[in-house]
């Protein structure tokens, strides 16, 4: 098998089709085979198209990475890609809505995602608590995205920091997301949006990151301030929804295609945030709780009164979120990505190896439906690949 699993996405997505309709045979000869069609061809795309033109950006950036001067800066910047590629694998599949220029929108995903993880680490590996020094390093997020704005020297992001020299890579990834953003047509329809999703993930990194005594109460007081977008949900929530990218990709993958207005604009923004991004980090969250505890880490899933309410709230979030995404353009799309994201998530190895995380994986990807089962089942198969190749989906 290990012969056929490696020789083409075309005998990949054929055992993931195959192992996903045993896997529903109860009695009724199983999932017809048209049934899956569409997902099937969903994937080879994402296979034959997207993830080459992932691995050829990460080469690159990897390649930049190891010519920092700075060890600490080299290290993290290392560390952020090799550990967490999975990031900017799962939001390139966004570079699909862009249509033949899906290479712009996978340029412009690495990039702005490899931002994103790069200064995760430097706010959590370091010693550093000063809010002042995770503003000044998110600046470069806003950078990205706002053209008008000057880029300052590459130094200035870590003025509050010791570790300052980084050879350019923080201001080649910020200039990259501009290059991409300056080739779509109506640039100024979504600015406004792209603007408000990133500076809520910026503020969130921002007091996630604070000393820990602060960290609950600024959470805490900065989801006062915006409780009208999310009246039905708890603080660690909404950090939840204001944490993921996706809003953002889907953004500009729609804006390489020429046809953005502010409507639309409006429309994926309030589509993606709260709710999808709100689920899709809460997964994430959900099946970090072993080590995040272990490292004293702050995990939002922590925060639910039992592990009942937990589950009825994640059913909560996934609910809404596949009401919003069939309420958007290209809803089939939209809805895969969201029936897609407990599958991707719950099929990680640390799920099998905890019995409480396998009892809530079963109801999550049931309510995915057969669309949700395929997914869990293709995903499975992908990280088997690579762990028989010795590169872990991370």
């Amino acid at each position: 098998m290990s012969t056929i699993f490696c020789s083409s996405p075309r005998a990949f997505i054929f055992i993931v089709q195959q192992k996903f309709c045993a896997a529903e045979k109860e009695g009724t000869g199983g999932v017809p085979v048209a049934k899956v069609a569409i997902p099937v061809r969903f994937i080879a795309q994402i296979y034959r198209k997207i993830f080459p033109e992932v691995r050829t950006q990460l080469l690159y950036w990897e390649k930049r990475a190891e010519e920092i001067p700075n060890r600490e800066l080299r290290k993290q910047a290392l560390a952020s890609m090799r550990q967490k590629r999975f990031h900017c694998q799962g939001g390139a599949v966004f570079a699909l809505l862009a249509g033949e220029n899906y290479r712009e929108a996978v340029r412009f995903i690495v990039a702005y995602q490899t931002i994103s993880d790069y200064l995760d680490n430097l706010c959590d590996r370091s010693n550093s608590q000063d809010p002042g020094d995770f503003a000044a390093l998110h600046e470069a997020l806003r950078h990205c995205l706002s053209l008008h704005a000057e880029i300052p020297p590459g130094s200035e992001y870590y003025r509050f920091r010791n570790d300052k020299e980084d050879g350019g890579y923080l201001r080649e990834l910020v200039q990259t997301c501009r290059e991409v953003l300056r080739k779509t047509k109506h640039y100024g329809s979504m600015e406004e949006e792209l603007l408000r999703l990133c500076t809520l993930y910026c503020a969130l990194q921002i007091h996630k990151h604070a000393p820990v005594s602060e960290r609950v109460p600024r959470l805490r007081s900065w989801f006062r301030e915006h409780k009208e977008w999310a009246s039905d949900m708890d603080w660690h929530e909404f950090s939840a929804c204001a944490g993921s990218t996706l809003g953002i990709f889907s953004l500009v993958s729609y804006g390489l295609t020429g046809k953005m207005t502010p409507e639309l604009a409006r429309k994926i923004a309030e589509g993606y945030f709260p709710y999808i991004q709100g689920f899709h980090i809460l997964l994430d969250y959900l099946i970090d709780q072993e080590e995040d505890r272990a490292g004293g880490d702050l995990n939002f899933c922590f925060y639910y009164e039992s592990e009942e309410i937990m589950l009825r709230r994640l059913f909560h979030f996934f609910r809404m979120a596949k009401l919003q995404a069939g309420q958007l353009p290209d809803a089939a799309f939209h809805l895969w990505i969201v029936k897609g994201l407990p599958g991707l998530y719950l099929s990680d190895g640390k799920v099998s190896r905890n019995a409480g995380l396998k009892r809530l994986a079963k109801p999550l990807i049931r309510e995915g439906g057969w669309t949700g089962k395929f997914f869990y089942w293709q995903a499975k198969l992908y990280r088997l690949i690579l762990n028989r190749k010795g590169k872990p989906f991370s």
